[in-house]
Protein backbone atom coordinates (compact mmCIF):
# COMPACT_ATOMS: atom_id res chain seq x y z
CA UNK A 1 0.00 0.00 0.00
CA UNK A 2 3.28 2.18 0.56
CA UNK A 3 5.78 2.98 -2.07
CA UNK A 4 9.76 2.82 -1.03
CA UNK A 5 9.52 7.41 -1.51
CA UNK A 6 6.15 7.37 0.62
CA UNK A 7 6.42 8.21 4.16
CA UNK A 8 3.95 6.14 6.95
CA UNK A 9 0.62 7.93 7.28
CA UNK A 10 -2.03 7.45 9.67
CA UNK A 11 -3.88 5.70 6.92
CA UNK A 12 -0.98 2.69 6.42
CA UNK A 13 -2.17 2.92 10.59
CA UNK A 14 -5.07 1.91 10.26
CA UNK A 15 -5.28 -0.14 6.80
CA UNK A 16 -2.88 -2.28 8.87
CA UNK A 17 -5.56 -2.54 11.65
CA UNK A 18 -8.34 -3.77 8.93
CA UNK A 19 -7.97 -7.13 8.99
CA UNK A 20 -10.73 -8.60 8.03
CA UNK A 21 -10.91 -5.76 5.10
CA UNK A 22 -7.41 -7.41 4.12
CA UNK A 23 -8.86 -10.38 4.02
CA UNK A 24 -11.70 -9.70 1.62
CA UNK A 25 -9.41 -8.15 -0.58
CA UNK A 26 -7.18 -10.46 -1.27
CA UNK A 27 -10.17 -12.97 -1.99
CA UNK A 28 -11.47 -10.31 -4.38
CA UNK A 29 -8.07 -10.14 -6.68
CA UNK A 30 -8.78 -13.63 -7.21
CA UNK A 31 -12.70 -13.56 -7.55
CA UNK A 32 -13.12 -9.85 -9.54
CA UNK A 33 -16.76 -9.38 -8.13
CA UNK A 34 -17.11 -6.09 -9.65
CA UNK A 35 -14.88 -6.43 -12.72
CA UNK A 36 -16.24 -3.81 -15.57
CA UNK A 37 -18.72 -2.15 -13.19
CA UNK A 38 -18.27 1.60 -11.63
CA UNK A 39 -19.15 1.65 -8.28
CA UNK A 40 -20.31 5.64 -6.90
CA UNK A 41 -20.12 6.37 -3.06
CA UNK A 42 -21.04 9.41 -0.95
CA UNK A 43 -19.96 8.20 2.58
CA UNK A 44 -17.28 10.60 4.68
CA UNK A 45 -13.77 10.31 3.11
CA UNK A 46 -11.33 9.48 5.73
CA UNK A 47 -8.60 6.66 6.50
CA UNK A 48 -10.55 4.06 6.94
CA UNK A 49 -13.06 4.73 4.26
CA UNK A 50 -9.91 4.34 2.28
CA UNK A 51 -9.54 0.80 3.74
CA UNK A 52 -13.09 -0.12 2.06
CA UNK A 53 -12.39 1.79 -1.40
CA UNK A 54 -9.27 -0.09 -1.76
CA UNK A 55 -11.09 -3.48 -1.23
CA UNK A 56 -13.54 -2.80 -3.91
CA UNK A 57 -11.00 -1.62 -6.18
CA UNK A 58 -8.89 -4.91 -5.15
CA UNK A 59 -12.27 -6.46 -6.88
CA UNK A 60 -11.69 -5.06 -10.17
CA UNK A 61 -14.58 -1.75 -9.29
CA UNK A 62 -14.05 1.55 -10.78
CA UNK A 63 -14.59 3.83 -8.17
CA UNK A 64 -15.80 7.78 -8.30
CA UNK A 65 -15.91 8.92 -4.71
CA UNK A 66 -17.04 12.07 -3.05
CA UNK A 67 -17.75 12.91 0.50
CA UNK A 68 -20.53 14.11 3.47
CA UNK A 69 -20.51 17.26 4.82
CA UNK A 70 -17.96 18.65 6.80
CA UNK A 71 -16.34 15.45 7.16
CA UNK A 72 -14.03 14.97 4.05
CA UNK A 73 -10.28 14.85 5.39
CA UNK A 74 -8.09 16.36 2.56
CA UNK A 75 -5.30 14.12 3.74
CA UNK A 76 -7.45 11.23 2.43
CA UNK A 77 -8.58 12.72 -0.46
CA UNK A 78 -5.11 13.38 -1.83
CA UNK A 79 -4.27 9.50 -0.57
CA UNK A 80 -6.85 8.42 -2.68
CA UNK A 81 -5.79 10.33 -5.74
CA UNK A 82 -2.78 8.47 -5.73
CA UNK A 83 -4.40 5.05 -6.10
CA UNK A 84 -5.83 6.24 -8.93
CA UNK A 85 -9.47 6.94 -7.20
CA UNK A 86 -11.17 9.66 -8.37
CA UNK A 87 -12.80 12.06 -6.22
CA UNK A 88 -15.07 14.63 -6.28
CA UNK A 89 -15.15 17.71 -4.51
CA UNK A 90 -13.42 18.26 -1.21
CA UNK A 91 -14.21 19.37 2.51
CA UNK A 92 -17.30 21.28 2.79
CA UNK A 93 -20.46 22.66 5.17
CA UNK A 94 -22.09 24.31 2.32
CA UNK A 95 -25.23 21.95 1.45
CA UNK A 96 -25.64 23.20 -2.14
CA UNK A 97 -22.21 22.30 -2.92
CA UNK A 98 -22.21 19.52 -1.31
CA UNK A 99 -25.42 18.40 -3.68
CA UNK A 100 -23.30 19.79 -6.99
CA UNK A 101 -20.70 17.01 -5.63
CA UNK A 102 -23.71 14.22 -5.74
CA UNK A 103 -24.51 15.44 -8.81
CA UNK A 104 -21.49 14.64 -10.84
CA UNK A 105 -21.59 11.30 -9.22
CA UNK A 106 -24.70 10.31 -10.66
CA UNK A 107 -23.47 12.15 -13.91
CA UNK A 108 -21.08 9.38 -14.42
CA UNK A 109 -24.34 6.91 -13.88
CA UNK A 110 -22.27 3.69 -11.91
CA UNK A 111 -23.36 0.31 -11.71
CA UNK A 112 -23.57 0.45 -8.25
CA UNK A 113 -24.05 3.00 -5.53
CA UNK A 114 -22.68 3.19 -1.97
CA UNK A 115 -24.68 5.76 -0.03
CA UNK A 116 -24.35 7.49 3.37
CA UNK A 117 -27.44 9.04 4.08
CA UNK A 118 -29.36 8.17 1.42
CA UNK A 119 -28.23 11.65 -0.41
CA UNK A 120 -27.33 9.37 -3.70
CA UNK A 121 -30.81 7.02 -3.99
CA UNK A 122 -33.27 10.08 -2.98
CA UNK A 123 -31.54 11.21 -6.16
CA UNK A 124 -32.04 8.43 -8.15
CA UNK A 125 -36.23 8.09 -6.90
CA UNK A 126 -36.27 11.47 -9.03
CA UNK A 127 -34.04 10.67 -11.27
CA UNK A 128 -33.60 6.95 -12.37
CA UNK A 129 -31.10 5.69 -14.63
CA UNK A 130 -31.39 2.09 -16.48
CA UNK A 131 -27.57 0.53 -15.66
CA UNK A 132 -28.12 1.18 -11.92
CA UNK A 133 -28.33 -2.24 -10.33
CA UNK A 134 -28.63 -1.17 -6.49
CA UNK A 135 -25.93 -1.05 -3.55
CA UNK A 136 -26.13 -0.49 0.04
CA UNK A 137 -27.14 2.56 2.38
CA UNK A 138 -24.84 2.70 5.92
CA UNK A 139 -27.20 4.66 7.98
CA UNK A 140 -30.18 5.00 10.12
CA UNK A 141 -30.72 7.67 9.04
CA UNK A 142 -30.72 7.30 5.31
CA UNK A 143 -33.24 4.03 6.12
CA UNK A 144 -35.16 6.36 7.49
CA UNK A 145 -35.46 8.99 4.19
CA UNK A 146 -35.43 6.22 1.71
CA UNK A 147 -38.09 3.56 2.76
CA UNK A 148 -40.65 5.99 2.43
CA UNK A 149 -38.84 5.96 -1.37
CA UNK A 150 -39.16 2.40 -2.25
CA UNK A 151 -42.14 2.18 -4.60
CA UNK A 152 -39.98 4.34 -6.66
CA UNK A 153 -36.10 2.96 -6.08
CA UNK A 154 -37.68 -0.89 -7.03
CA UNK A 155 -34.00 -1.83 -6.74
CA UNK A 156 -32.02 -3.85 -3.93
CA UNK A 157 -31.06 -1.62 -1.64
CA UNK A 158 -29.37 -3.40 1.33
CA UNK A 159 -29.16 -1.04 4.56
CA UNK A 160 -25.86 -1.99 6.87
CA UNK A 161 -26.91 -0.13 9.86
CA UNK A 162 -30.00 -2.73 10.30
CA UNK A 163 -27.10 -5.90 10.67
CA UNK A 164 -27.35 -6.65 14.21
CA UNK A 165 -22.85 -6.65 13.68
CA UNK A 166 -23.89 -3.31 12.55
CA UNK A 167 -25.59 -2.44 15.85
CA UNK A 168 -24.03 -3.69 18.43
CA UNK A 169 -20.39 -3.46 17.02
CA UNK A 170 -20.01 0.14 15.74
CA UNK A 171 -23.18 1.79 16.52
CA UNK A 172 -23.23 0.51 20.64
CA UNK A 173 -19.57 0.22 21.61
CA UNK A 174 -18.02 2.07 18.65
CA UNK A 175 -19.95 5.27 18.19
CA UNK A 176 -20.61 5.62 22.45
CA UNK A 177 -16.61 5.51 22.93
CA UNK A 178 -15.50 7.96 19.71
CA UNK A 179 -18.52 10.44 20.76
CA UNK A 180 -17.13 10.52 24.19
CA UNK A 181 -13.71 10.77 23.52
CA UNK A 182 -14.35 13.55 21.15
CA UNK A 183 -16.36 15.56 24.28
CA UNK A 184 -12.67 14.74 25.74
CA UNK A 185 -10.79 15.85 22.54
CA UNK A 186 -13.00 19.08 22.28
CA UNK A 187 -13.81 20.74 25.69
CA UNK A 188 -10.80 19.12 27.37
CA UNK A 189 -13.24 19.26 30.34
CA UNK A 190 -13.94 16.88 33.22
CA UNK A 191 -17.54 14.60 33.02
CA UNK A 192 -17.10 13.66 36.84
CA UNK A 193 -20.58 14.56 38.36
CA UNK A 194 -21.26 16.38 35.10
CA UNK A 195 -25.58 15.94 34.30
CA UNK A 196 -25.71 14.96 30.89
CA UNK A 197 -28.91 14.14 28.88
CA UNK A 198 -28.90 11.72 25.96
CA UNK A 199 -31.41 12.23 23.21
CA UNK A 200 -31.72 9.02 21.74
CA UNK A 201 -32.13 5.34 22.95
CA UNK A 202 -31.18 3.19 19.90
CA UNK A 203 -28.45 1.76 19.65
CA UNK A 204 -25.88 4.42 19.71
CA UNK A 205 -27.54 6.21 22.48
CA UNK A 206 -27.12 3.01 24.64
CA UNK A 207 -23.71 3.45 23.78
CA UNK A 208 -22.98 6.88 24.71
CA UNK A 209 -24.75 6.45 27.79
CA UNK A 210 -22.81 3.62 29.10
CA UNK A 211 -19.43 5.68 28.04
CA UNK A 212 -21.03 8.99 30.16
CA UNK A 213 -22.18 7.08 32.77
CA UNK A 214 -18.31 4.92 33.21
CA UNK A 215 -16.94 8.17 33.20
CA UNK A 216 -18.87 9.43 36.43
CA UNK A 217 -21.62 11.64 34.78
CA UNK A 218 -25.07 11.92 35.78
CA UNK A 219 -26.83 10.50 32.78
CA UNK A 220 -30.59 11.39 31.74
CA UNK A 221 -31.91 9.35 28.74
CA UNK A 222 -35.07 11.23 26.49
CA UNK A 223 -36.45 8.87 24.14
CA UNK A 224 -39.93 9.67 22.59
CA UNK A 225 -40.86 5.81 22.23
CA UNK A 226 -41.94 4.67 25.93
CA UNK A 227 -41.06 1.49 25.06
CA UNK A 228 -37.20 2.30 24.58
CA UNK A 229 -38.06 5.05 27.57
CA UNK A 230 -39.09 2.12 29.96
CA UNK A 231 -35.59 -0.09 28.66
CA UNK A 232 -33.29 3.12 29.27
CA UNK A 233 -34.90 3.39 33.20
CA UNK A 234 -34.70 -0.21 33.73
CA UNK A 235 -31.11 0.23 32.46
CA UNK A 236 -30.35 2.93 35.77
CA UNK A 237 -30.62 5.79 33.84
CA UNK A 238 -32.78 8.52 34.73
CA UNK A 239 -35.69 9.04 32.25
CA UNK A 240 -37.37 12.75 33.09
CA UNK A 241 -39.91 14.42 31.33
CA UNK A 242 -38.18 16.54 28.12
CA UNK A 243 -38.12 20.17 29.17
CA UNK A 244 -36.56 18.64 32.92
CA UNK A 245 -33.86 16.94 31.12
CA UNK A 246 -33.06 19.90 29.60
CA UNK A 247 -33.33 22.43 32.35
CA UNK A 248 -30.61 20.32 33.97
CA UNK A 249 -28.03 19.14 31.63
CA UNK A 250 -24.66 20.24 31.55
CA UNK A 251 -24.13 18.30 28.16
CA UNK A 252 -26.62 17.69 25.87
CA UNK A 253 -26.08 15.14 23.24
CA UNK A 254 -28.02 14.43 20.38
CA UNK A 255 -27.76 11.00 18.54
CA UNK A 256 -31.69 10.04 17.20
CA UNK A 257 -31.01 9.93 13.09
CA UNK A 258 -34.02 12.33 13.18
CA UNK A 259 -34.38 16.67 12.70
CA UNK A 260 -35.22 18.92 15.20
CA UNK A 261 -34.33 17.31 18.28
CA UNK A 262 -32.78 20.69 20.13
CA UNK A 263 -34.85 23.98 18.40
CA UNK A 264 -34.87 27.78 19.27
CA UNK A 265 -37.36 27.36 21.35
CA UNK A 266 -35.43 25.99 23.91
CA UNK A 267 -33.06 28.48 24.26
CA UNK A 268 -34.86 29.49 27.70
CA UNK A 269 -34.66 26.38 28.66
CA UNK A 270 -30.39 25.63 28.65
CA UNK A 271 -28.66 26.03 31.32
CA UNK A 272 -25.71 28.37 31.64
CA UNK A 273 -22.70 26.60 30.19
CA UNK A 274 -24.77 24.21 28.94
CA UNK A 275 -22.33 22.25 25.63
CA UNK A 276 -24.02 21.25 23.24
CA UNK A 277 -23.51 18.36 21.01
CA UNK A 278 -24.10 16.08 17.98
CA UNK A 279 -23.92 12.12 16.87
CA UNK A 280 -25.93 11.73 14.54
CA UNK A 281 -25.77 11.85 10.80
CA UNK A 282 -27.38 15.24 9.55
CA UNK A 283 -26.68 18.82 11.00
CA UNK A 284 -30.26 18.90 11.88
CA UNK A 285 -30.64 17.65 15.25
CA UNK A 286 -29.66 21.00 16.66
CA UNK A 287 -30.73 23.98 15.14
CA UNK A 288 -27.60 26.39 15.57
CA UNK A 289 -29.08 28.71 13.33
CA UNK A 290 -31.62 29.59 15.44
CA UNK A 291 -30.14 29.49 18.21
CA UNK A 292 -27.31 31.73 17.03
CA UNK A 293 -29.69 34.31 15.47
CA UNK A 294 -30.95 34.46 19.97
CA UNK A 295 -27.01 35.53 20.69
CA UNK A 296 -25.92 38.99 21.49
CA UNK A 297 -22.27 37.95 20.53
CA UNK A 298 -20.87 34.70 19.09
CA UNK A 299 -17.09 33.61 19.78
CA UNK A 300 -16.00 30.91 17.47
CA UNK A 301 -12.51 29.04 18.07
CA UNK A 302 -11.91 28.12 14.72
CA UNK A 303 -9.07 26.10 15.52
CA UNK A 304 -11.17 24.08 18.01
CA UNK A 305 -14.25 23.46 16.55
CA UNK A 306 -16.03 25.33 19.38
CA UNK A 307 -18.79 28.11 18.73
CA UNK A 308 -20.07 30.08 22.34
CA UNK A 309 -23.13 32.16 22.22
CA UNK A 310 -23.55 35.09 24.27
CA UNK A 311 -26.75 35.78 25.06
CA UNK A 312 -28.49 38.91 26.67
CA UNK A 313 -29.36 37.88 30.08
CA UNK A 314 -26.19 37.11 30.53
CA UNK A 315 -25.96 33.29 29.75
CA UNK A 316 -23.37 31.29 27.65
CA UNK A 317 -23.85 28.23 25.36
CA UNK A 318 -21.47 26.34 23.71
CA UNK A 319 -21.75 24.26 20.36
CA UNK A 320 -19.61 21.68 19.21
CA UNK A 321 -18.32 21.20 15.46
CA UNK A 322 -21.25 23.63 14.46
CA UNK A 323 -24.09 21.03 14.96
CA UNK A 324 -22.42 18.02 12.75
CA UNK A 325 -21.37 14.69 13.66
CA UNK A 326 -18.78 15.71 16.28
CA UNK A 327 -16.59 12.50 16.24
CA UNK A 328 -15.57 13.55 12.65
CA UNK A 329 -15.23 16.98 12.89
CA UNK A 330 -13.27 19.21 14.96
CA UNK A 331 -9.06 18.93 15.83
CA UNK A 332 -8.01 15.45 14.84
CA UNK A 333 -11.40 13.49 13.48
CA UNK A 334 -11.19 10.42 13.92
CA UNK A 335 -14.44 8.45 14.06
CA UNK A 336 -14.99 5.18 15.29
CA UNK A 337 -12.42 2.47 16.03
CA UNK A 338 -11.00 0.83 13.24
CA UNK A 339 -11.46 -2.79 14.30
CA UNK A 340 -15.90 -2.02 14.40
CA UNK A 341 -15.50 0.06 10.72
CA UNK A 342 -13.40 -2.92 9.69
CA UNK A 343 -16.35 -4.93 10.54
CA UNK A 344 -18.96 -2.89 9.47
CA UNK A 345 -17.13 -2.08 6.12
CA UNK A 346 -16.73 -5.61 5.38
CA UNK A 347 -20.68 -5.83 5.30
CA UNK A 348 -20.25 -3.23 3.15
CA UNK A 349 -18.09 -5.12 0.82
CA UNK A 350 -19.90 -8.24 0.84
CA UNK A 351 -23.62 -6.65 0.38
CA UNK A 352 -22.20 -4.84 -2.71
CA UNK A 353 -20.93 -8.21 -3.84
CA UNK A 354 -24.33 -9.47 -3.64
CA UNK A 355 -25.93 -7.15 -5.44
CA UNK A 356 -23.49 -7.01 -8.56
CA UNK A 357 -23.56 -10.83 -9.15
CA UNK A 358 -27.20 -10.66 -9.03
CA UNK A 359 -27.99 -12.35 -5.76
CA UNK A 360 -30.14 -9.73 -4.32
CA UNK A 361 -33.46 -8.94 -5.85
CA UNK A 362 -35.58 -5.86 -6.82
CA UNK A 363 -37.84 -6.64 -3.28
CA UNK A 364 -35.24 -6.19 -1.53
CA UNK A 365 -35.48 -2.80 -1.31
CA UNK A 366 -34.30 -0.62 1.79
CA UNK A 367 -33.65 -4.07 4.00
CA UNK A 368 -31.92 -5.55 6.63
CA UNK A 369 -27.95 -7.40 5.49
CA UNK A 370 -29.17 -10.78 4.87
CA UNK A 371 -28.49 -12.99 7.65
CA UNK A 372 -25.89 -15.07 5.62
CA UNK A 373 -23.75 -12.17 5.47
CA UNK A 374 -24.16 -11.17 9.24
CA UNK A 375 -22.90 -14.97 10.22
CA UNK A 376 -20.01 -15.09 7.01
CA UNK A 377 -18.51 -11.73 8.69
CA UNK A 378 -18.75 -12.93 12.13
CA UNK A 379 -17.45 -16.24 11.76
CA UNK A 380 -14.34 -14.42 9.54
CA UNK A 381 -14.19 -12.06 12.26
CA UNK A 382 -13.69 -14.23 14.65
CA UNK A 383 -11.49 -16.52 12.93
CA UNK A 384 -8.66 -13.86 13.16
CA UNK A 385 -9.52 -12.63 16.09
CA UNK A 386 -9.29 -15.73 18.35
Amino acid sequence: MMSDMELPSRIDWVAAGCRLLAATAEEFRRTQPFAGLAIGTAIHLEPKTAALLMTLKAGGARLIATGNLNSTQPETVAWLGRQGIAVVGEQTTDASAHDRFLDAILAEQPDLLLDNGGDLFARVAERPYARLRGGTEETTSGRMRLAPLREKLKLPILVINDSPIKQFAENRHAVGQSLFESFMRFTNRSTNGKRVTVFGYGACGKGVAACFRNAFSVVSVVDIDPVTSLEAHLDGFATPLRETAIRNADVLITVTGAPGILYGADLPLLKDGVILFNGGHFPHEIDVAALETAAERIVRYEADGITTLHLRDGRTIHILAGGHMANLAGPRPLGNSIESMDLGFTLQARCLEMVAQGRAGRDQCVVPVPDEIDAAVAEAYLALHR
